[in-house]
Formats: structure tokens, sequence, C-alpha cells
């Protein structure tokens, strides 16, 4: 490790050998997941023991979890309501005893069903565009009676503990491809002899997830953990605001705009129609550069590559501004919220658009130094475990692929007392 400036390489971080499925953390299956231990040494360093962290793009929920199991209260926001229920679902507690005993009725429903003669009872089915393309008969008639019973679960925790289950079964007995973050259907080939089951699948991941969830439970310190659906870039502020601000933000914001890195809102569109959640569609268009603008960054770090982009492609161009537009606005209402002497910590990677490198980690710093932050370390670290593409399209020409991230950077800055407004 060599520190000789304030962005240095420290393999420390790389944390190649680290379980990133403990405690709650082994719930759910999402594209471009922060590690739980990034989160842990984060918090460890820079948070306040009862403290309040704030994840202002917290996916499913790591930093929230990682707060709260070392005693600091915690808010995480995302505009995505499928990963909003899996956050909440991670780090809300839940009493066991009435978990076990509602797992345990479950349990003998699904048993009956299986071994009966007759198909399974009749549920209604959602209104899915093109279900028929996605799912088998057979399963689409699993899957709705497993709908049906959860949504009669009375416990809100639990109800949503089980959804949580059902929607990374929908996407593992769908026709969808292995490995893609977008919605593409799996080869003729393998259509034919593909028949999952659908009760099997789900009852294991109900299983590996009360293992978690005990795990999780016993080491869960005391202390608020909540979700908002309040969108930063959108000038919303997330609730509860803590008296005095919030003390630390972690957070690993997305790498770029849904529909030209990881398609966020694809990857979870199936499971969050069954389950009926809102915007199922839209997701990718809300994030952050879904939708492109007329404004343009000036002096900016951003400025000079979007320039080069802009030379070779002026609609990636105002694609990759249209993100950092959105980011700068995010991080304008994030600032409003923080406590005197914050510290912020985003995990970024620099993305290539174009064989162009975007220096994210210098926008971050130079939009929190506006704010009155000081730029106190960026830490390079090699993503090994990170759950994410590993090649683009610079040319969007069939068979042309480019590396994207291999590493990623973590950027610290710090508010002093004295800047405070």
């Amino acid at each position: 490790m060599q520190r000789g400036n304030l962005k240095y390489r420290d393999e420390t971080w790389d944390l190649q050998n680290a379980d990133t499925k403990e405690y709650t953390h082994c719930f759910h299956t999402y594209p471009a997941m922060m590690i739980p231990q990034i989160a842990r040494k984060l918090i460890k360093t820079y948070g306040v023991e009862g403290g309040w962290l704030l994840d202002p793009y917290c996916g499913t929920g790591t930093s929230l979890v990682e707060a709260s199991l070392l005693g600091m209260h915690s808010v995480g926001c995302d505009i995505n309501p499928l990963v909003r229920l899996i956050a909440t679902a991670k780090s809300t507690q839940i009493c066991l005893s009435t978990l076990d005993e509602i797992l345990s009725r479950l349990n003998d429903d699904l048993f009956q069903v299986e071994f009966q003669d007759d198909k399974v009872p009749n549920a209604p089915i959602p209104e899915i565009q093109n279900l028929s393309y996605w799912f088998s008969e057979e399963t689409i008639r699993y899957l709705a009676y497993l709908r049906d019973w959860i949504n009669k679960v009375a416990d809100e925790a639990v109800r949503n503990f089980i959804l949580v289950a059902f929607s990374e079964t929908v996407r593992e007995v769908s026709y969808t491809r292995n490995g893609e973050f977008k919605l593409y259907r799996m080869s003729a080939e393998k259509l034919e002899g593909f028949k999952p089951d659908v009760f099997g699948i789900f009852s294991k991941k109900l299983s590996r997830n009360r293992h978690g969830l005990a795990a999780f439970l016993k080491k869960r310190k005391n202390v608020e953990a909540s979700v908002s659906e309040a969108n930063t870039a959108q000038g919303e502020h997330p609730m509860p605001r803590p008296l005095g601000g919030y003390d630390v933000v972690i957070t690993s914001p997305p790498y770029g705009d849904s529909q030209t890195t990881v398609a966020y809102g694809q990857y979870s569109r199936l499971a969050a129609e069954w389950i009926g959640l809102p915007n199922a569609r839209k997701i990718d268009k809300l994030a952050m550069g879904g939708q492109h603008s007329k404004e343009i960054l000036k002096d900016s770090p951003i400025s000079p590559a979007v320039d080069k982009i802009r030379l070779v492609d002026e609609k990636r161009a105002r694609e990759a501004s249209a993100f950092y537009i959105d980011l700068r606005r995010s991080i304008n209402s994030i600032v409003q919220v923080l406590s005197r002497c914050a510290t912020i910590c985003y995990v970024v990677g620099n993305r290539r658009v174009k064989e162009v490198t975007l220096p994210t980690d210098a926008f971050i710093v130079d939009a929190f130094r506006q704010h009155g932050f000081t730029h106190k370390a960026t830490i390079v670290r090699n993503i090994p475990n990170k759950r994410m593409p590993k090649k683009n399209s610079p040319s969007n020409v069939a068979g042309e692929t480019s590396t994207t991230m291999h590493e990623e950077n973590i950027v610290v800055c710090q508010r002093a007392a004295h800047t405070w407004q």
C-alpha cells in the first residue's frame, strides 16, 4: 500500500475470500451489490455508535444490515420498490416463533398440494404482459398458488420475509437466461428440458433465509432501520430525518444510467409484477440518467470525458451527461440532511463509454467539495466479488465487446463543523 497522495490502492480492501452471504445478506441476489465487508469496515472507521447512517441508493440494504449489527440507526432510499421490500425484510426484527409457526403451516400446505393427485388449486393469476412467454403453464399455476397464500399472511414482517423468497423463486423458475441482468429468454434447446421444481426452490430459499435471519437477530442491536422511497435526485429528503442530521453516508450509487450499464429495472421486473409492486416497467427510466436533460455539465471533472465521447457518439454523450446531472442533484439534496461533521463514503466505479473512462470518483469529490467537504481519501480496490457484467458493447456492433470495471474507488470526504451553514 502506497499513500503518496489522497488516492491510493489498498489490497486489504479487496476482501477476496470474504463470506458475502452472512446474516440476512444471503436473502436475495441483485446486480452489483456492495459486499457487506466494505460497509462493515467503513462503519467501524467512520460510524458513530448510536448515530445515524444514510444510504441514498440502498439497493437490497447491505449498509442498513451492517449498521444494525454495529449499533447505528439507519435509513435507506431506493426508487425500486422490489429492493425496498428486500432491504426492509433484511433489516427488520421478526419474532422467530411467529415466523416458524407460519412457515410450518406453509410447509404443510405445500406438502399436501404437491402430493395430491389433482392439479394445484386454482388461484388468481396476475395480469402480466407476455406471462406465458416467460413461464410455463404449470409454473404459472404454482406461482399463483404461492402468491395467493402469501397475500393472506396478516403479519407484515413475516409476509415480507416470505415475499423475498418468492421474488427470487420467480426469476429462477422463469425462462430468463442465467447470468443475465436484462430480460433475455433462454434458448429453445434449454427450454425443452426446463422443468423447475417451483415448491422445492421456494422452500430451499425460505430455509436459507431463515438461517440467515436467526444469525442476524442474535447480533442485531436495538436500533431503528427504515427504508424510504425518497428520490434524492428529484430533491426529496429521506425520512425519518434525525435531529442534527445524519452522521455518515455509506453508499454505492449506480455506475451509470440503467439503460447502458446495469439494467436494475429489467432484472427485478418479473418478480415485481408477480408481487404487484408499482412501476415495475418504469424503474430504468425513473433511475438517475433515465431521462435526458438539456442541461450541460460545465466545469466538472467529468466534462472533458463527456466531450471526448461526444466526438464519437452524441447520443451516448447525452446519456452519460444525464446520469451525472442527476447524481449532482442527488448530492445537493443529501448534503442538506447531513450533520455538521458528517462523513460521506461513496463506493464508485469509473465506467468506460466509447473507450473513454469517466472519472466518477473525481466527480464525487468535486460535488461534495462545493458544499464544504474536504477530500480525505480515495481507496482503490479490486472487485473480485461484485456481481456485475464483465464486458459491455462499446460500439453497439454485434460481437464487439470491451472490459468494463475491474476495480472501484472508495471516496471519503468529511465536513468540518465550521463549514455548516
